[in-house]
């Protein structure tokens, strides 16, 4: 679920981009296990986890504004 949410924030904010890569990396991969998972998640994506997009990803839902 947590995968399926970064790629989606990664779409939200225009893709693979430094800014992007940077917050990824300050928020959430050096910070490693020094802070709970789910704290590490919110701070990178400023709020708290959906299933939407992994349901989407899985096939078991429409993604917002388009066609299944």
């Amino acid at each position: 679920m947590l995968d399926a949410e970064s790629v989606e924030w990664f779409k939200e904010k225009g893709g693979l981009k430094r800014e992007n890569g940077e917050h990824f990396r300050k928020t959430l991969l050096s910070r490693g296990g020094s802070v709970d998972a789910m704290q590490l998640f919110r701070d990178f994506r400023g709020r708290d986890p959906q299933v939407g997009p992994l349901l989407v990803r899985r096939g078991l839902d429409v993604p917002a504004g388009g066609k299944k």
